[in-house]
């Protein structure tokens, strides 16, 4: 046993660094460590080009988590706990909370329709894209038949243009006068030839004349389509409600409107203007023909049927003349409705009076602005005493042709043949 412990101590004797491994293992273990990375760090001094790495190499000689802290890239700590940092005031931190926000907000507006598109604005886009889509393709597919609409109207705004225009301004002066004279009376035509000469006075007659053609075009084309859908509606209850709503919407919605899509079907010019005319100005004689109508008495109605008096004959002979006031009441409305559109139809390119009105408003030349506005005042004045007259006068007894010059002529031409008999 005692030779053992001699061989024992000897050998720790001979080995430096005994003692201490024997005392305190891990101190060891950390010094052969930092002896290996001295090691190492030497080599790679001596590997590298003089001069450039030796403070380097001593730093991390002497401390090597201190080199491995200083060469490594820093970490962003928001990103590698998330947990940890979701009280971080830092904007550009990965809080698993709002980090989770985008996703969902994808997944809800990829989901469908939400009740918080209703009021947040976000069906705007949809509707706008929606409605450009209708137009192009209702003016790709129905091209043919809007331009079966505008032929006929083009052809008669043309001809009644053309006529207005084309004849002498005197001899145009006198066929109106002597209309106002036979439609309303002669007070009614001194009343229309100053106007008319006023309108000579002030250099607008061939605006004037255009602008006076395109009404009563508009107007010939309400009548053709106004009256015999009122008549069908007198005639039906079920059709009168499903067409009344359509004529409120009509009747309500601003005439700015219907400038985009008639522009966008149609084109614009004066065959535009016309259409959007007609449209805007057809509501009320449809209704004032149905209310006309059904308001005829219906113990005239039942006489007329006990007599034999067929469905067309009781309509041609009892229904319409009796409402015949309100028919002309009706067409008065209409024609004063044009009038007032004819302003607003110059911003799709019309012509006449209306487009010296926006010409002399767009560049502030109110003097422009005023002679065109006077000469649409002077001819719906005109007009409009015209056609209320006409409403009045058929409740005489005497025909039309019984009075004005034609009834002068007729008497004049009675008169000489008994004289000659």
């Amino acid at each position: 046993m005692g030779d053992n412990n001699n061989i024992e101590n000897q050998s720790i004797e001979q080995v430096p660094g005994t003692e201490a491994v024997s005392n305190d293992p891990w101190a060891a273990m950390s010094g052969n460590a930092s002896d290996a990375g001295s090691a190492e760090a030497a080599q790679n001094a001596a590997n590298t080009p003089a001069g450039s790495g030796e403070a380097g190499g001593d730093a991390a000689a002497a401390d090597p988590w201190g080199s491995m802290s200083s060469d490594a890239p820093v970490a962003d700590p928001s990103g590698s706990d998330a947990w940890l940092n979701t009280g971080s005031s830092n904007a550009g931190s990965a809080d698993w909370l709002s980090s989770a926000d985008p996703a969902s907000a994808a997944d809800a507006a990829s989901s469908g329709f939400h009740l918080s598109q209703l009021w947040d604005g976000s069906l705007y886009s949809p509707v706008e894209t929606g409605i450009n889509q209708a137009v192009r393709w209702l003016s790709d597919e129905w091209r043919p038949f809007f331009q079966a609409v505008r032929i006929p109207i083009d052809h008669t705004l043309t001809f009644v243009s053309n006529v207005f225009q084309g004849t002498p301004v005197l001899l145009m002066i006198a066929i109106l006068v002597l209309l106002a004279w036979q439609m309303a009376g002669g007070g009614l035509a001194i009343g229309a030839l100053v106007s008319l000469l006023v309108l000579v006075v002030l250099g607008v007659w061939q605006q004037s004349m255009l602008t006076l053609a395109l009404v009563l075009t508009s107007l010939v084309f309400c009548v053709i389509i106004g009256l015999p859908l009122g008549i069908m509606i007198a005639s039906s209850n079920r059709l009168q409600r499903i067409v009344r709503p359509i004529l409120d919407a009509m009747q309500t919605t601003p005439s700015f409107v219907y400038l985009v899509p008639i522009a966008s079907l149609v084109g614009i010019g004066n065959v535009p203007g016309a259409i959007v005319t007609i449209i805007f100005a057809l509501p009320p004689l449809v209704r004032m023909t149905d209310l006309g109508i059904r308001h005829v008495r219906s113990d005239l109605v039942e006489a007329s049927r006990a007599y034999g008096a067929s469905r067309w004959q009781l309509l041609r002979k009892v229904q319409i003349p009796l409402a015949l006031p309100s028919i002309m009441a009706g067409i008065n409305q209409s024609l004063m409705l044009a009038m007032s559109m004819v302003v607003v139809a110059s911003m799709i390119s019309v012509a006449g009076l209306g487009q010296m009105v926006y010409e002399g408003m767009s560049s502030m030349n109110m003097g422009k602005a005023s002679i065109g506005g006077l000469g649409i005042v002077i001819l719906a004045i005109v007009l409009d005493r015209v056609t209320q007259a006409m409403g009045q006068r058929q409740r005489q007894v005497r025909h039309w042709w019984q009075t004005g010059p034609v009834g002068l002529v007729m008497r004049l031409f009675t008169s000489q043949t008994t004289t000659s008999k």
